[in-house]
């Protein structure tokens, strides 16, 4: 765009169209298509309703706009794209970038078949010439524009975009501005094609598995399910670069696997070419959720039941260690991340892993993340087994290490701190508690028999289907008991399991650990029974309640762990919601 000067200005002739103030053939062609097509009053249903929700939710094209009158788009049919409703029926709908770009979970009529489909502002011809040429001079312009050499902030990206559209944009009509500096923002800002799917807090992962393949999406409600988006073999070679320099990781022919976070903590696994992948590069996203869940979140949703979280909860603060293990995508970390809800307030916490997944409510953590050798010699690296060994002298009260994998000085060691008398939590790929002790005690980990009789409790996680759904269920909980010390033989007992008949837990047996504990703390057997029943009428009333949100849950524990007897009477008179809810602590 430099030969233009800023004398120049877009109009629809210079892109092969009608000017600007002439009628847009191709918008009311397609207006009168979507209005032929979609007579049916399914299809005139939702478009309704994104309409009227786009409408009242516009905004001027920057935040601080000031120009009189403030530029909003008019939204009308010709805004989005809806012809994907001439041949699929609509399910749901939710906003993710609201009022440019929602995602429909859509069945077509032949198979049923689920899949979601992203719907962003439709580009006529002279609009999608206007983008393109405007990306080119965004390129050249933000190069200069950020000393940091990072992508653009929002606030530097908008700076530059109202002086670009000021020079050389001025006569484009506001609704166009609107629909083309979204896809900017999207491109430049955000994860370009992707950056819909990244937003929607129902994708759990994001899948590309080579060139002109529908990208494939983790949905938190129907499991694996294509979508409406792909890559060609350039766009998908070029896209691969962008998430590792995103992630700020090499990617070469001769370095083309990389294994990173991106900027928003997501985790992020690519290969690039077509030499070690036969149909192209690929990549998968595993979303990052800003605001871990709690554990009145993983009662809501089925993955454990009241008396079994209120178990956890009891033996949390008593010390006692835990394992959580599973398949890939059972929710181990997930289910991990929330017990830290119940560690005390006060406790020094130190976590060690490869990709920052945990987010804790304490100040008293240190979180430790290895990191790579750099450098052609392979220098500067920090492994888990260094961060693990350093963490002793650090310690720490409660230990978390995000996963046990296949270094035998990591199992060695975790075990250990666990014999030294910290309190340590891991997790582990294994679908039974006969699968983990056998992985435990066999090449390449051999961790003995009488290190793994420290550990005090394992939950099993699984990924099952229930009412056609794909959810997360623990599958039980088991102490790890030494049946013989001379022997070192090991025993795995019961506490808990689950009926997947009725979709329900039961308790399976008495508990070995909450007799340990009332011996340690010198109680009677009611003193641990009111002490579990005071923990279950908490969550009982959170869960009945609604109140599952971060804030409210850290302040329930916290204040159960410092004025035990203030949270349980304003439980029985129904008032800690209101408590709760109230500014500060």
């Amino acid at each position: 765009m430099s030969d233009k000067g800023s004398e120049f200005s877009y109009n629809r002739e210079t892109a092969g169209r009608k000017t600007e103030g002439d009628p847009s053939q191709e918008s009311t062609d397609r207006v009168a298509d979507v209005s032929a097509d979609m007579g049916d009053q399914e299809s005139a249903s939702v478009i309704d309703d994104v309409l009227s929700e786009a409408r009242e939710h516009t905004t001027p094209l920057f935040p601080d706009e000031s120009s009189d009158p403030v530029r909003k788009p008019e939204i009308d049919e010709a805004f989005f794209e809806f012809d994907y409703l001439e041949t699929h029926h609509q399910r749901d709908w939710s906003w993710v970038n609201r009022p440019y770009a929602y995602l429909a979970t859509v069945s077509d009529d032949a198979t049923d078949e689920p899949r979601l489909w992203v719907v962003e502002p439709a580009l006529d011809q002279f609009e999608a010439y206007v983008r393109d040429d405007l990306e080119r001079t965004f390129r050249t312009e933000l190069l200069y524009a950020d000393e940091t050499g990072d992508r653009p902030s929002r606030e530097v990206f908008d700076r530059e975009a109202k002086r670009i559209i000021r020079e050389y944009a001025t006569s484009v009509s506001s609704t166009s501005l609107h629909k083309i500096l979204y896809y900017l923002r999207r491109d430049f800002i955000g994860y370009g094609r992707i950056d819909p799917l990244m937003r929607s807090p129902v994708v759990e992962d994001i899948s590309c598995s080579g060139k002109d393949v529908p990208i494939h999406v983790y949905h938190g409600e129907y499991g694996n399910i294509p979508t409406n988006c792909q890559l060609g073999a350039d766009q998908l070679d070029s896209y691969v670069m962008r998430l590792a320099q995103r992630a700020g990781k090499h990617l070469s022919v001769s370095n083309p696997l990389v294994d990173a976070s991106l900027p928003d903590g997501s985790r992020m696994q690519a290969t690039l070419g077509g030499d070690v992948t036969t149909r192209g590069s690929n990549f998968t996203i595993r979303n990052f959720t800003d605001t871990p869940f709690t554990p009145v979140d993983l009662i809501d949703s089925g993955t454990f039941s009241v008396e079994q979280m209120a178990f956890f909860w009891f033996s949390v603060q008593n010390n006692r260690s835990l394992l959580f293990a599973g398949a890939t995508g059972s929710g181990k970390t997930t289910s991990m991340n929330s017990m830290s809800f119940f560690i005390p307030p006060q406790s020094k916490i130190v976590s060690i892993e490869d990709t920052p997944e945990l987010s804790l409510p304490h100040d008293n953590w240190i979180q430790s993340v290895s990191r790579e050798a750099t450098g052609d010699q392979g220098r500067g690296e920090v492994s888990m087994y260094n961060l693990l060994e350093a963490s002793l002298r650090q310690r720490p009260e409660y230990l978390l290490v995000g996963e046990i994998r296949t270094d035998p000085r990591v199992a060695s060691t975790f075990f250990q701190a666990i014999s030294t008398g910290h309190t340590a939590y891991t997790t582990f790929h294994a679908n039974s508690v006969q699968g983990l002790l056998s992985r435990l005690q066999n090449e390449p980990l051999t961790v003995s028999r009488q290190m793994i009789a420290e550990l005090d409790l394992v939950s099993i996680q699984k990924q099952v289907r229930v009412d056609g759904k794909n959810v997360r269920r623990n599958s039980e909980i088991v102490e790890i008991i030494p049946r013989d010390e001379g022997q070192g033989m090991l025993q795995a007992r019961t506490v808990f399991d689950r009926d997947p008949a009725t979709d329900s837990f039961n308790r399976a047996q008495a508990s070995q650990t909450i007799d340990d504990i009332r011996d340690e703390r010198g109680w009677t057997t009611a003193q641990v029974e009111t002490e579990l029943e005071r923990r279950r009428d908490i969550l009982e009333y959170l869960h009945a309640n609604g109140i599952n949100g971060y804030d409210e849950v850290v302040k329930a524990t916290t204040m159960f762990t410092r004025q035990p007897d203030t949270i349980v009477d304003l439980v029985r008179d129904d008032v800690l919601g209101s408590v709760l809810t109230e500014s500060g602590d």
